[in-house]
This record gives C-alpha cells, sequence and structure tokens, in this order.
C-alpha cells in the first residue's frame, strides 16, 4: 500500500506515458452484422469491466468489424464464465475475466461450471485497478487512527474489537482484509454485505469502521470528505513505513476465449486489442474510471492468472470462506 503517491492516484490515477500504436488495416476475423464478435461481460452493466468492454468494442471496431458486449451477470462472474466455456471457439466469443471469476472463484467454490485453465486461453490483460483503504473522518477522531501503522497499532491494542466491511464473502475486499490481517498480525472482523455498495454505505453511515474498496467507487466520497483513504493498494511492494510488507493485491482483468479457440486466432485478437489499449484515446477513458491499461502476450497473462491464483488460494484458505 502506498500513501506517497496516494493523491496522485485519486486525483488522476498516474499513468506512464502511452504510445499510440496504429491498428492493423486487415484483418482475417471480422464480425458482421449476423455474426458480431462478442465479449461477455460476467457482471452486470456500469462497471469497470462493462465500460472496459465497450471501450474496447468500439476502438477495435475498424480493425474486427462488428464488436458487441453482452452481459450475462450472476453467481459471481460464474454465469457469464461458463457460457462461454462452451461457446464456439471460432474468435468471435471473448469474456472479460477477473480477478474473480480466475483467481479467487475457484477456491472459493467447491464446485465450478467451468474450469479456469483448462475451458478458456487467455487473449490479454486489459487493466489493473487499485484499490483503497478508507475510513471516515469520525472514526478517524474516535480512535486517532490517520495512517496504516496507526490503524494496525490501534487493532493490536484492541483484538477483535475493529471491524470491516466488504462486498461479500470471497470478494476482492474481503480477501485484501484477510491479507492485511495476515500481515500485520492483527485480529479484526469481516462483516459481509450483497455487493460493494451497501459495504462501503455502511463505513460511510458508521455501521462499520473501514473497507478496501475500488478506488473508482471511493474517490468522490474521499474528495467529498467523507472518507478518508489511508493507503492504496498496488501490485507494487509496500513501503516499509506503512508496516505492511509485500501488499500486493489490486483489481485487474483480462480478456479470455473458449479453450477450443485456434492459437493463430488467438495471436490476432491479441494483435488487434493490444495496441487499442496503449491507445491515448483508451488510457484516458480507463484514467476516468481509476484503472491502468496493461495489455500483455498470451502466455504472459496465463503467467499471471496461475501466480495470482495460487496467492488467493492461500488467502481463502486463511479466510476459511466458502460460498457453497
Amino acid at each position: 500500500m502506498q500513501r506517497r503517491t496516494m493523491l496522485g492516484a485519486i486525483g488522476a490515477v498516474a499513468l506512464a506515458t502511452a504510445a499510440s500504436f496504429p491498428l492493423t488495416a486487415q484483418a482475417a476475423l471480422k464480425g458482421e452484422g449476423g455474426n458480431p464478435i462478442r465479449i461477455v461481460v460476467p457482471y452486470p452493466p456500469g462497471g469497470p469491466l462493462d465500460v472496459s468492454a465497450r471501450a474496447i468494442a468500439d476502438a477495435v471496431s475498424p480493425v474486427l468489424g462488428t464488436v458487441v458486449v453482452e452481459n450475462r451477470p450472476g453467481a459471481g462472474g460464474n454465469v457469464g464464465m461458463s457460457y462461454v466455456s462452451h461457446a464456439k471457439g471460432d474468435g468471435h466469443t471473448l469474456v472479460m475475466g477477473a480477478v474473480a471469476t480466475l483467481a479467487i472463484n475457484p477456491s472459493l467454490y467447491k464446485k465450478l461450471p467451468y474450469d479456469p485453465k483448462g475451458d478458456f486461453k487467455p487473449v490479454t490483460l486489459v487493466a489493473t485497478a487499485a484499490n483503497v483503504l478508507v475510513i471516515t473522518p469520525a472514526f478517524s477522531e474516535k480512535t486517532g487512527v490517520k495512517s496504516v501503522a496507526d490503524l494496525i497499532a490501534y487493532a493490536k491494542a484492541h483484538p477483535g474489537k475493529l471491524n470491516y466491511a466488504s462486498g461479500g464473502n470471497g470478494s476482492a475486499g474481503h480477501m485484501a482484509g484477510e491479507l492485511l490481517k495476515n500481515k500485520a498480525g492483527i485480529d479484526i472482523v469481516h462483516i459481509p454485505f450483497a455487493g460493494a455498495s451497501p459495504a462501503l454505505l455502511s463505513v460511510i453511515s458508521g455501521q462499520t469502521d473501514l473497507i478496501f474498496d475500488n478506488l473508482a467507487s471511493a474517490a468522490a466520497n474521499i474528495h467529498a470528505g467523507k472518507l478518508i483513504a489511508l493507503a492504496v493498494t498496488t501490485e507494487e511492494r509496500t513501503p516499509k513505513e506503512a508496516g505492511v510488507p509485500d501488499f500486493d493485491i489490486y483489481t485487474w482483468f483480462g480478456l479470455m476465449v473458449p479453450g477450443s479457440t485456434p492459437d493463430d486466432i488467438v495471436d490476432e485478437l491479441n494483435a488487434a486489442i493490444v495496441p487499442v489499449l496503449r491507445a491515448p484515446a483508451t488510457v484516458k477513458k480507463f484514467q476516468s474510471f481509476g484503472a491502468l491499461p496493461a495489455p500483455n502476450t498470451p502466455a504472459e497473462f496465463s503467467a499471471m492468472v496461475e501466480r495470482e491464483a495460487e496467492k488467493y488460494k492461500m488467502l481463502v484458505k486463511i479466510s476459511g470462506a466458502r460460498v457453497d
């Protein structure tokens, strides 16, 4: 968790200058009216994955033809993932996989309706997004907590007295809280809610003490003075002064295709989408909701998913969270 760069991240989500790459003039894979290329988002409309998918669909259409976004939410993303796992591997169906569906759910659910490794092939990582640890001014005034170090000290002096909200058992916020407990050696109580929005409202209203929330959704309340940001979580190593070394938990999402898709089609999709993600217009769009475009190769994305799955396997075990 980094505090030094936190304000910059909240105001603009500082990004390295992205070079603009020209789109390929022609592509063998083409979406047409009766057979468009579909990007399935396994969550409701309006969230970061949905907004990202729509931005990609618009930007890549000059190369790939008709590209549409289809929302198939349900069961923590499992419904949409399962749907795509059975789709034809012809390059016309992609899914926006995420840390939850690809790395957390495999350990959280006793049985998934899809195999994260065998049923999909990675195309590219799309973006990463920081999470932010927030409290209210009232909580800070009552406890004297003004930093992560203060929070840890207070929690150690009052074991089991603090709590943290999350969007539900096994959510990214839940896992972040469990990682904080594990790394800092503190005892705070998890309070799950049916979604991130009611969880955040519970903190603002004083019903709960703190929360790890997506930077994009928390930023407005931070600017309004309703919340105080103690630190932003990133994939970078945590500074020692924060008191929580190696706190590398963050949100990420990327595009996958059915496992039966030929490698040459995967490569073609990667070649079409990566320049779009590096284009200044896309960088600006993603910046507006707190995300950092992070395109890579299919092999790099695959290796990342494996690393993250191992990390969350440990965290789910520590938390004791189960959905079924």
